[in-house]
C-alpha cells in the first residue's frame, strides 16, 4: 500500500472501512443504490447510478449545498462491475471545485456479505491514487462544517436500516 504526503500528513491511498448492520443484503444494497435511500442518510445528496458495467454514476447536490455555490453535480463516475445485492465497483470524482475535479477518478468497491449471524458485513474499499485532499476527506473525523468521511457515511447507513432514523435525527 502507498502513501501520499499532503501537509506533512501521511495518508494510505487504499483505505479500507467496514461495519456490521442488523438487514439483510438486499436492503444494504437498495441503501447504497436506490436515490430513495441514498438521499437520506450522510451529506443527504441523491446518487444515481447506471447499474451495469459502463452505466454513469452521479451525485446531484442538495438544496443547501446549492445554495453553498456547489455545483448541480458534485461527484461523477461509471459503474465498472455490478453484481447485485453483493458487489458494486465504481471510479469516483469530486466535483466541488476545479482542485477536487483535477484530482481525478479514484476507485471504490462495496462489498456486501451477509453472515450466518444473521446481519450483513459491509466493506468500502477506496483507491486513492494520486488523489490526496480526497484521502484526507474520506478519512477525516465527522465535523458539523462538513465532512466526516466513510466511517460517518456507513454508520449513518448502519442507523437507517437499524432504527429507521439517521443519527443526526
Amino acid at each position: 500500500m502507498s502513501a501520499e504526503t499532503q501537509a506533512g500528513l501521511t495518508t494510505p491511498t487504499t483505505q479500507v472501512f467496514e461495519i456490521y448492520i442488523k438487514a439483510p443484503a438486499a436492503s444494504v444494497w437498495d441503501a447504497i443504490t436506490d436515490p430513495q435511500w441514498n438521499a437520506k442518510y450522510g451529506y443527504r445528496a441523491p446518487m444515481t447510478y447506471g447499474l451495469r458495467p459502463g452505466g454513469e454514476f452521479r451525485v446531484n447536490a442538495n438544496a443547501e449545498m446549492r445554495s453553498m455555490g456547489l455545483p448541480d453535480v458534485i461527484i461523477d463516475g461509471e459503474v465498472l462491475e455490478c453484481a447485485p445485492p453483493h458487489k458494486l465497483v465504481q471510479t469516483y470524482r469530486w466535483l466541488f471545485s476545479p482542485e477536487n475535479k483535477a484530482e481525478g477518478f479514484t476507485k471504490v468497491t462495496w462489498e456486501i456479505v451477509p453472515t450466518e449471524a444473521g446481519f450483513t458485513r459491509l466493506t468500502v474499499t477506496h483507491e486513492l491514487d494520486g488523489a490526496p485532499q480526497m484521502a484526507a476527506a474520506v478519512k477525516s473525523k465527522f465535523s458539523t462544517h462538513g465532512g466526516g468521511g466513510w466511517s460517518w457515511i456507513l454508520s449513518d447507513i448502519k442507523t437507517l436500516l437499524e432504527t429507521g432514523k439517521t443519527l443526526s435525527e
